[in-house]
């Protein structure tokens, strides 16, 4: 009996050393996790970046055929003049004061956000 309660003492003794002396970072085990990505603004482009962020976000509303608002967003030149005149920004980054977009729609996420400002900061070119 003596042995039994020995034994049952070593063992949950592991049990609860064992799993508590180790803890994973999901960054640190899968450095290429989707979540743990970084956002990569070095090579921002109309045409590969803002186009398509625009169409995933913007152009069921901002389009030439619907311009809400008389905002159209689906071509570079529609785009361009509410980009540089900070119209875009303050929209998309929802600033007090202006009507938030996408509008009854979750807010861009940080890395889209940042993209946009990386190409307004370039002078929103159409490259």
């Amino acid at each position: 009996m003596k042995r039994v309660i020995s034994l049952l003492i070593v063992f949950l003794s592991l049990t609860v050393l064992f799993p508590s002396c180790y803890y994973d970072n999901v960054t640190d085990v899968y450095p290429y996790y989707p979540y743990a990505a970084p956002c990569d603004t070095t090579h921002v482009t109309y045409s590969q970046t803002i186009k398509p962020i625009m169409t995933a976000n913007c152009n069921i509303c901002h389009s030439t055929a619907t311009a809400s608002a008389g905002v159209i967003t689906d071509t570079y030149e529609g785009l361009s003049p509410i980009a540089v005149s900070g119209s875009l920004w303050h929209a998309v980054n929802q600033d007090p004061g202006v009507s938030p977009m996408p509008q009854n729609g979750n807010r861009l996420s940080d890395c889209d956000l940042a993209k946009i400002k990386t190409w307004i900061n370039a002078g929103a070119p159409n490259n």
